[in-house]
């Protein structure tokens, strides 16, 4: 059984998923070092500016990708994969990849618009499997 287009861009969401938690702690090591990181956390400092950005923007890809996911699982299970099936899976993708680094640079409208396309994504998905 071969992966469909749809799977493939779940593979590669979860792959943007792990580069965002990187980034996070990354951004949390510089601003409070490892030890605290690596303690408990009891009484962590807030993390803020980039660093604090990248925690939210993989929150925010954990929160998407659950819905992303079952969409994607569902189609498979169902086995439909059509052009709109793809072409929500590359929206979500590519617009939580802009939604990312977009929101770790700090630009706020624009962000909202590639998490929008993002959400159109979903949405195109779940139109094939409810239709």
């Amino acid at each position: 059984m071969r992966m469909t287009p749809e799977l493939v861009y779940l593979v590669w969401s979860v792959a943007l998923t792990v580069v965002l938690v990187l980034i996070a702690t990354l951004g949390a090591t510089q601003q409070v070092g490892l030890p605290k990181l690596a303690g408990n956390r009891e009484h962590m400092p807030e993390i803020s500016g980039w660093a604090g950005r990248a925690e939210r923007a993989h929150r925010n890809m954990l929160e998407s990708l659950v819905l992303f996911a079952v969409l994607v699982l569902t189609a498979r299970a169902l086995n439909v994969s059509n052009a709109l099936t793809v072409l929500g899976a590359q929206l979500f993708f590519w617009g939580r990849v802009a939604h990312a680094a977009l929101y770790i640079a700090g630009v706020a409208w624009v962000r909202t618009a590639a998490w929008v396309v993002s959400v159109l994504g979903l949405l195109l998905i779940f139109l094939q499997l409810v239709a």
